[in-house]
């Protein structure tokens, strides 16, 4: 029950946002016992057929308390699996000749079962006769045709959104399938602008090498140079030179009167 009442609760959102033209409640709402046959937007995936009468199908019984109030239904109408706890149902014996329809509301619902309470069964079956196991039903409710109504409206909306979701895992999946060509054409790319940053790196070191190149032989030179000034400087110094040792060897080749030999040091008296 709690998975229907969800499952019914989408379809009535999905039911809402499909419709042409709906009345408004008093506070604002949408009744959807009021929706027309053709207001409702039904593509032709959801396998509804408005010519089809979906408010009829057949049941059997299959089990009843011992009040024959409580009755559980099977059929092979799939569509049971729509209704919900309280909905009305109408029904009358397939063999029965009256055509009075008795009245049942809807317990709970399993997989190609339903359970109902009926409210008067002597309406449509004779009170003399026993309401056996596996009596054939002709069962009729309008909440089930509404309901299956709306629930081609809301697989319409599903395919819609499956379509979508279908087109965006087809685009994913080039961009899985493209990963490899991707993945190399970026390597390439990335491959090339790395050649173009060696290139600029070889580029510019074979300038720095150059320049050092400049540099060391503006260094040789500059160095001769120096060299070539400091031996000049050297060579072009004068000097004020006073001869101690050679004084008398000098005097003698002047022709100065000097003594008959040098006189020895003296001793540097402190």
């Amino acid at each position: 029950m709690k998975y229907f009442f969800h499952f019914h609760f989408f379809f009535s959102l999905s039911l809402y946002a499909n419709i042409a033209f709906s009345a408004p409640s008093e506070n604002g709402a949408v009744d959807i016992n009021k929706i027309k046959k053709e207001t409702l937007k039904i593509d032709s995936d959801s396998f509804f057929d408005n010519s089809f009468d979906y408010t009829k199908f057949s049941g059997r019984v299959t089990d009843r308390d011992s009040t024959t109030s409580v009755v559980k239904i099977s059929s092979e109408n799939k569509n049971i699996k729509f209704f919900r706890a309280g909905d009305l149902v109408e029904f009358r014996i397939q063999n029965n000749q009256s055509p009075d329809f008795c009245q049942g509301y809807v317990r709970s619902i399993e997989e190609n079962y339903f359970v109902m309470f009926v409210k008067d069964l002597f309406i449509c079956y004779p009170k003399e006769e026993y309401f056996r196991r596996g009596t054939a039903l002709i069962i009729q409710s309008e909440k089930l045709s509404t309901r299956i109504r709306e629930a081609s409206v809301y697989r319409a909306t599903l395919m819609n959104k499956k379509k979508d979701f279908l087109s965006q895992l087809n685009s994913i999946n080039q961009d899985v399938w493209n990963y490899e060509e991707k993945k190399i054409q970026v390597a390439a790319e990335y491959d090339q602008k790395i050649a173009e940053i060696e290139k600029l790196k070889n580029k510019a070191i074979a300038q720095i090498l150059s320049e050092k190149n400049d540099q060391i032989r503006l260094q040789k030179e500059l160095s001769f140079r120096l060299d070539t000034i400091d031996k000049e400087l050297l060579f072009y110094r004068v000097e004020k030179s006073e001869p101690m040792f050679d004084r008398w060897h000098l005097d003698h080749d002047l022709g100065y009167p000097i003594y008959e030999k040098p006189e020895a040091i003296r001793a540097r008296k402190d």
